[in-house]
């Protein structure tokens, strides 16, 4: 059998070449998938960085706080922060933009993580003092509503006091008379009578003020006219209207009164029926009694 040679060259130099072309592309292809998986990667990583910050920014608008200070720094961070995540926005993904921005990422978070600490501690201690407040304001209900019921029990026991210090009398009695030749002649016709004698006791009482008591006697007749009228009194938006006074001098002690109202001239001779006889310490009524007349 005979060979060309040229022909056995031509073939061989073909065969190469499909060689050749199959290794390259098989080399290419797998040099394309790397450069795609690797640019993928850094497309993921540019992402979780941008996502990073994301959160990061969502986390300063969450935080609030009245500290002057902390939030002048919160909100420095938040735009160092925003500035970052423009500027990974813009340029395309490399390894060596991915590297940089995970260092000044790495750099904001420890950064937060001193703010935010102090953010909590700053928290916990107005928690702290709020539980207080709310605590000392508690107390000072409770003190306040002690207060009061102390107010309220002084106020009942001055009261108390005040009114176990009043003056107070008691059997209140009263006589028709007439006086013939200067000498009472005890009567209760009423067209004999010109006098009518009252009669009382001031009680013994140690909380009651010692020194001048002013006592009136007021007489009204039938006709709910006061006899022997000596004109009015004021004490304060009341007034009495009375027949008789009289000032004493109180030490505590037991004190019997007895008292001699005689009718005015025009007022005789009294007419017959139901005298009503009260008796006042100033505008206070101590007790009454009654004569009737036939």
């Amino acid at each position: 059998m005979i060979v060309n040679p040229q022909l056995f060259n031509y073939r061989l130099i073909i065969g190469s070449l499909i060689v050749a072309v199959t290794i390259l592309g098989v080399f290419s292809y797998t040099n394309y998938q790397s450069i795609s998986a690797h640019q993928q990667f850094l497309e993921q990583e540019k992402k979780l960085v941008e996502n990073e910050l994301s959160q990061m920014i969502t986390r300063y608008d969450d935080v609030s706080i009245s500290n002057d200070l902390i939030a002048s720094q919160l909100e420095v961070a938040k735009k160092d922060t925003e500035l970052v995540l423009d500027s990974l926005s813009m340029l395309r993904s490399d390894l060596s933009v991915i590297s940089r921005f995970k260092q000044q990422l790495h750099g904001i978070k420890l950064k937060n993580k001193t703010l935010f600490s102090a953010i909590d501690s700053l928290d916990l201690a107005n928690q702290n003092l709020k539980e207080e407040n709310i605590v000392a304001h508690n107390e000072l209900v409770k003190q306040r509503r002690a207060n009061n019921s102390l107010l309220e029990a002084n106020n009942h026991l001055n009261r108390s006091l005040e009114k176990g210090a009043l003056l107070t009398a008691n059997s209140f009695k009263a006589k028709s008379y007439t006086k013939i030749l200067g000498k009472k002649q005890a009567s209760n016709k009423a067209k004999k009578v010109d006098n009518i004698e009252v009669c009382f006791t001031l009680a013994e009482n140690s909380l009651t003020k010692q020194g001048e008591k002013d006592i009136y006697i007021q007489i009204v007749n039938p006709q709910n006219n006061v006899v022997a009228d000596k004109g009015a009194i004021n004490f304060g938006n009341t007034s009495l209207i009375y027949s008789s006074k009289t000032t004493i001098d109180y030490n505590n002690e037991v004190l019997d009164i007895c008292l001699d109202i005689e009718a005015d001239v025009d007022e005789k001779p009294l007419t017959a029926g139901t005298y009503f006889i009260t008796i006042f310490n100033k505008d206070r009524k101590l007790g009454n009694t009654q004569v009737k007349l036939n």
